[in-house]
């Protein structure tokens, strides 16, 4: 069963996020991660950039949503909200909407920031509300991962998070990488167990 980890990284901080809760994810038997990005958006809200990468994760596409047994989703803090980029793809996805591709899934989000009360927790939570507007079963990280009460960066209980200060080279700390696998594990299982595996 694929897991789609589908995140927007100007920096690379929201990447590294994504690729250790791939690696929770396959972790999991009958489990893999399908690591997905979106193109920046222009001003006129137009994509960027061509349709195919050069390089990183591949450009999702609706169909990855239909095919996807989860969902993690991850953005940078954008004025504690999502980044446009990923919002404007969520914006084109009536259709699954429409036909329920998503309702009954399970999804978990993730989010970095350059300020340590840059809105972290209410970007995981702006990430929330598409989700669950789609009938998606959202996860979040328990307090049963004792990184959660210990870290002195990123973490929350609404999803994993990371605090990379302005200028600083992404790097993870121990405790938010754990968080992140935790949580792709976690988002893994339940995918796992939802689908009677």
């Amino acid at each position: 069963m694929d897991i789609l980890v589908l995140y927007y990284s100007r920096t690379g901080a929201t990447r590294l996020l994504a690729e250790a809760i791939a690696q929770g994810i396959d972790q999991v038997d009958g489990a893999q991660a399908r690591i997905r990005t979106v193109p920046p958006v222009a001003s006129v809200v137009t994509t960027a950039l061509p349709s195919v990468p050069v390089e990183g994760a591949a450009y999702a596409e609706l169909r990855d949503f239909e095919e996807c047994g989860g969902l993690a989703l991850g953005s940078p803090t954008r004025f504690g909200n999502m980044a446009a980029p990923l919002k404007h793809l969520i914006d084109s996805m009536s259709g699954q909407w429409l036909s329920g591709a998503l309702a009954g899934k399970p999804a978990a989000v993730f989010t970095s920031t350059s300020s340590m009360h840059g809105g972290q927790e209410s970007t995981l939570l702006s990430m929330m509300l598409p989700l669950l507007h789609q009938g998606m079963l959202v996860l979040g990280i328990p307090y049963t991962e004792p990184d959660l009460m210990t870290t002195t960066s990123g973490g929350s209980p609404y999803g994993a998070s990371h605090f990379a200060p302005h200028g600083s080279t992404a790097r993870l700390s121990d405790e938010e990488r754990r968080l992140a696998v935790a949580l792709g594990k976690r988002l893994a299982v339940a995918a796992t167990r939802l689908a009677g595996r």
